[in-house]
């Protein structure tokens, strides 16, 4: 059994968290689930059971995992989930409106954030490097 990755990704000003976990051999899925304030946005599950008897089974199931957990990246950034994002906020705003330009009573509360780009996570820049070296 392999173990899992979990990133905290910023997009469009919100945090959203992606996490693939393998479930082992007795029960052979990788998992990735997209989370945003506890909420899940997206999920992918796929069977590995058609290849449990290869040798270098352990990397083959990590390379799959980490090609499903940045695929689920690459939707979010695409903005593959926004129409549900939206949906999920219970805005009233029409379907597809980035989720950046929603107004809400807590926006109004919180202290004006600066225009700069937050900091990237440790995990950001992991992941980013990994992504660079897919597209080499």
């Amino acid at each position: 059994m392999n173990v899992g990755f979990n990133h905290n990704i910023m997009y469009k000003g919100e945090v959203y968290h992606i996490q693939t976990e393998d479930s082992g051999v007795a029960n052979p899925h990788i998992v990735t689930l997209l989370y945003q304030a506890g909420t899940i946005i997206g999920s992918r599950k796929t069977s590995y059971a058609d290849i449990i008897k290869m040798d270098n089974l352990d990397k083959v199931v990590e390379e799959l995992m980490k090609e499903q957990h940045k695929e689920m990246l690459r939707r979010l950034k695409a903005g593959d989930y926004d129409e549900r994002i939206a949906r999920l906020s219970g805005g009233d705003e029409a379907p597809g409106a980035p989720v950046a330009e929603r107004s809400t009573e807590a926006a109004a509360v919180l202290p004006p954030q600066p225009s700069a780009k937050p900091p990237q996570t440790l995990d950001e820049i992991i992941l980013e490097f990994l992504l660079a070296g897919e597209e080499k």
